[in-house]
């Protein structure tokens, strides 16, 4: 270390050598032209020998200033690189999850912050989709869907196998002793997920009732909502309808849950890169949380 220069020094020669001006590397360095010609001297001073030639409009390297620039040139690089390696993990990066929108807000944005606490060096950019192809591939780093194992290919992973409940608004549920009584309510019916009332009476034994006022909705969030304020009956996730059971909104219809023939699946990166740590950080996360 004792034959190490001043660093300030060496950055002000390579500028200087790389630019052949002491005015332009001034101006590079954020410093007064003074500033980096008395840094030059001192550096000179310090070893001997003169590593420039003053001429009127330019610099001239000498032959020794012509030897030590390439390696100090290659050491400041290599400086300046081992540095971007080391505090990049601290600069933020953003992330875009993608999730069906029911999974977006009731089971992955509750637990959002806990997971920024944990990583601000994370920008985590949750979109959802009611249908997973109304957003480019391109924008998608980490794709999250719902659906049947036939839907997928090899490579999809299964986070969970997922189950539905019958859920109603406390008082309603108070009142439901049997599943004749709650298929004699108002059936709350999810757009693409209408199989889960016949689900649920095929695993009673009974016949499914034809009911005129059987309300409609596209997604879980509203039939949740639906079933809330008394709407009827909802057969739904048993994770998306977790949060308002927790929360008194709702309640489940006895204790019925049943296979919901579905999971949430995490697709393979479409991209040809590697996943960087970031994406792999986030991924282990959304596989934690559906664990």
């Amino acid at each position: 270390m004792a034959d190490l220069p001043n660093l300030v020094w060496l950055r002000a020669f390579e500028a200087s050598a790389r630019l052949r001006s002491f005015t332009a590397a001034s101006q590079e360095l954020g410093l007064s032209q003074a500033a980096v010609s008395h840094q030059i001297r001192s550096l000179e001073a310090s070893f001997g020998v003169a590593l420039f030639i003053r001429r009127a409009r330019h610099l001239e390297l000498t032959a020794l200033g012509h030897a030590y620039y390439p390696s100090i040139a290659q050491a400041l690089d290599d400086i300046a690189y081992s540095t971007r390696g080391l505090l990049r993990p601290m600069e933020a990066r953003t992330i875009t999850l993608r999730a069906p929108i029911s999974t977006a807000v009731l089971w992955i944005a509750p637990r959002l912050g806990a997971f920024q606490d944990q990583n601000p060096q994370i920008k985590l950019r949750l979109i959802s989709a009611i249908w997973a192809d109304s957003t480019s591939e391109e924008d998608v780093d980490i794709d999250l869907r719902l659906g049947p194992s036939s839907w997928f290919d090899r490579r999809a992973h299964l986070l969970c196998s997922e189950t539905v409940v019958p859920v109603a608004a406390p008082e309603l549920a108070g009142q439901l002793g049997s599943a004749q009584q709650l298929l004699a309510q108002n059936q709350i019916h999810i757009h693409g997920y209408q199989d889960n009332w016949l689900r649920f009476s095929n695993s009673q034994g009974l016949e499914p009732e034809d009911r005129a006022a059987t309300l409609l909705t596209d997604t879980s969030l509203a039939a949740i909502e639906m079933a809330a304020a008394g709407a009827g009956v909802a057969m739904v996730m048993q994770r998306y309808a977790q949060a308002p059971l927790d929360q008194g909104r709702i309640k489940r219809v006895m204790d019925f849950e049943i296979p919901m023939g579905q999971g949430h699946y995490l697709m393979p990166t479409t991209r040809p890169a590697p996943n960087s740590p970031e994406e792999m950080l986030v991924r282990d996360w959304i596989t934690e949380i559906f664990s």
